[in-house]
């Protein structure tokens, strides 16, 4: 995976270039109007517009399809694009979804408000009641899609189990691998039919660009994906990719960081007197601890506590920071901190909010590559 990661999909022009160029071009020249005809018609192979073909971006998805022990990759313009592509790719009016609870709330909402208003309604489950994923299955459900681990309480989800509740049905299981990226967890292997990214976390690693990607079965998104990207146009640009594509080669050694700060940060967290709750895969403590260990090659770098006092508390100690960055992005070199209720999932009724297990004195901590001691004396400046 080390070697995929810096060398992938990387094709040398007649310059001979070292490092991937950037194509910044909108279009391209043919040699004859038949030439273009051709192209067009996909009778030919050849860039075409850079809304659905450019070279750069083309290296970025060969890459992180072979990290991901995927045949292709959709690259788009968010990670939310990245799931609204999926979304609207597969789905047709009166097809139905089966959603985790314990998403991202812009995830909830996309499938709540908008796929409705398209006819297309979704039931929302518990991420580990396997029963209830079973029984939520209609014959028109077209798939599954769960986050593990899952934002921000890091559930762990059985995804071969989940695979396999899907596909006795005919169901297709698709899985947001934000939080591990494919240096930690490879679902494709392990059952699941597609992969969701938002690049602009770990891939990037720095918090530099927006962009996400698909990846899966070469049939399935060339056949249903990659025809919406063409048409509908979420497209990821030339410079994005190119950033992207210089956040892989480093994303093996950057998460084996994370993770070491990661745990280090949970095990001190615990033993804090203002915390309630610790959520953590790493944690003998966590639920799915074992789980994780197995389906995961590390823990991630997100952390995530409960302070007691609720909200007010929660408030404070986040204020009280010096070091850490407030802002709700994730996946950055440097440490992130945020009020879950309030922020990622604020668009959230109360009632969902509370289904998905989001406490008011809830704190998600996106650990950076800082020196541990230093992400610490920050936190306790609480006490």
């Amino acid at each position: 995976m080390e070697t995929r990661a810096v060398r992938a999909g990387q094709r040398r022009t007649m310059e001979q270039e070292h490092a991937e160029p950037i194509f910044a071009t909108s279009s391209y020249v043919f040699a004859s109007a038949a030439e273009a005809a051709e192209r067009f018609a996909g009778k030919a192979a050849g860039n075409i517009y850079s809304r659905f073909t450019n070279p750069t971006v083309r290296t970025f998805e060969e890459r992180l399809a072979a990290l991901e022990g995927g045949e292709r990759c959709v690259a788009v313009g968010s990670g939310m694009a990245a799931i609204a592509s999926t979304a609207f790719g597969l789905l047709k009016a009166g097809d139905h979804v089966v959603c985790s609870r314990s998403v991202f709330g812009n995830t909830t909402l996309l499938f709540q408000n908008y796929l409705a208003k398209f006819g297309v309604p979704t039931t929302f489950v518990g991420l580990t009641d396997y029963d209830g994923w079973a029984a939520a299955i209609r014959p028109e459900t077209r798939f599954l899609f769960i986050e593990t681990p899952s934002n921000p309480l890091t559930e762990i989800a059985d995804i071969p189990r989940l695979a396999e509740i899907a596909h006795s049905r005919g169901c297709l299981l698709v899985v947001d691998n934000c939080f591990c990226t494919p240096a930690l967890q490879r679902p494709l292997a392990l059952g699941a039919d597609i992969v969701i990214h938002s690049a602009t976390k770990y891939l990037d690693g720095q918090g530099r660009c927006v962009g996400g990607a698909i990846v899966g079965g070469r049939e399935l998104l060339d056949a249903e994906i990659y025809p919406f990207l063409r048409t509908g146009g979420p497209s990821m640009s030339p410079f994005n990719a190119w950033v992207f594509l210089k956040g892989l080669e480093t994303l093996n050694l950057r998460m084996k960081a994370h993770c070491e700060n990661a745990l280090g940060l949970a095990r001190w967290l615990e033993a804090q007197p203002w915390v309630e709750r610790v959520h953590y895969p790493g944690l003998a403590s966590h639920p799915q601890h074992e789980l994780a260990a197995r389906q995961q090659s590390g823990f991630g770098g997100i952390v995530s506590f409960e302070v007691k006092g609720g909200q007010e508390a929660a408030w404070r100690l986040i204020d009280s920071t010096r070091l850490l960055s407030i802002t709700g992005n994730l996946g950055d070199a440097k440490t992130t901190i945020t009020h879950p209720a309030t922020t990622t999932h604020g668009r959230l009724s109360p009632e969902a909010r509370a289904a998905a297990g989001i406490a008011d004195g809830l704190i998600r901590i996106a650990v950076g590559l800082e020196n541990l001691a230093d992400i610490q004396a920050d936190l306790a400046r609480f006490a």
